[in-house]
């Protein structure tokens, strides 16, 4: 890598740790290249990313940064995942962790908030942004109908009553 190649790919890192959601920091070491792929490719299609960058690279981008304290957990052969949904990219990697045992999640951010292993497992359990933004529109949908059912249900209780009214004076 030329210094150019460093400079772009430094300030490529800087812009995913000022814009992402959440960043996640595993070892990697000792997966075969077609469980990279794998892992790869679960991200994308769940709209995060994975990358793999020199830590000294890594550590210069996230000065000024407020993820700033990821600098500690990058030593060693890493991976970064990230997203810009909070919950995506934490959710894959711990899905990917339970089924390799050599994808080892160190820790993470969400925001200016740091995570360990453990609280990025926890952030994997929340729902994902599209399974609230369905469960909201649930909720309102829900009370429109049940208002909608109430204020016909009087009419046509009416109309029964006066149609049973009507029938019983003709029959008489």
């Amino acid at each position: 890598m030329d210094r150019a190649e460093k400079r772009d790919m430094v300030a490529t890192l800087n812009s995913v740790f000022s814009n992402s959601g959440a960043i996640v920091v595993a070892h990697y070491s000792g997966l075969t290249v077609a469980q990279m792929s794998t892992l790869r490719r679960q991200m994308r299609d769940a709209g995060a990313s994975v990358k793999v960058a020199k830590n000294r690279l890594a550590k210069i981008a996230l000065e000024g940064t407020d993820v700033s304290h990821l600098g500690s957990l990058l030593q060693g052969p890493t991976v970064l995942a990230y997203s810009d949904d909070p919950v995506a990219a934490p959710k894959i990697a711990v899905e990917f962790a339970k089924a390799n045992d050599k994808f080892v999640i160190l820790g993470g951010a969400m925001g200016a908030t740091s995570l360990n292993a453990d609280a990025v497992k926890a952030l994997a359990s929340l729902p994902s942004l599209d399974e609230l933004r369905a469960k909201l529109v649930g909720l309102i949908q829900a009370p429109a109908t049940k208002i909608a059912q109430l204020s016909t249900a009087p009419a046509a209780k009416l109309a029964r009553v006066f149609g049973a009214y009507a029938t019983r004076d003709e029959a008489a």
